[in-house]
């Protein structure tokens, strides 16, 4: 007995998810050849764009984009690529909550790392000893600032 399934493509559908397939190539290839040119930007090491990396503007501009366009390609791969984009919102949800949830959290560290560097350097400070020619203490670090 032969059994058919309902999920092979017509040569129609096969050629239509094939462009599809492309189409999406192309996109994420522009987009990240867009980014890789806009960090380059940013950071001033394209020939002739030094000075631009000196602007605090012109930096923010291009994290901003550069983060702007990273969230696009992750939507993109997600509906598109997982298949998400023709389910109910329900599962959409479930998978791009814990994704903003990583992006949260990877945030915090990132804080919570400056701060403990920024308390270490505090430390680091205080507990200096400042020496005279011949090795005897003056006072402490934080002393002298006072």
């Amino acid at each position: 007995m032969a059994h058919t399934s309902s999920h092979e493509l017509s040569p129609a559908e096969y050629q239509k998810a094939k462009k599809d397939a492309y189409l999406g190539f192309w996109i994420l290839l522009g987009v990240t050849v867009f980014e890789v040119a806009v960090s380059l930007l940013g950071k001033g090491w394209i020939p002739g764009t030094e000075g631009l990396a000196k602007l605090s503007w012109v930096v923010i501009a291009a994290g901003a984009i550069i983060a702007v366009l990273s969230i696009y390609k992750a939507r993109y791969i997600i509906l598109e690529f997982m298949h998400l984009g023709h389910e109910v919102q329900g599962l959409r949800f479930s998978v791009l909550l814990p994704t903003v949830l990583l992006i949260w959290a990877i945030i915090a560290f990132f804080q919570e790392g400056d701060a403990w560097r920024k308390r270490r350097e505090l430390i680091k400070d205080k507990n200096e000893i400042r020496l005279d020619a011949d090795g005897n203490i003056i006072a402490p670090a934080a002393e002298l600032k006072g």
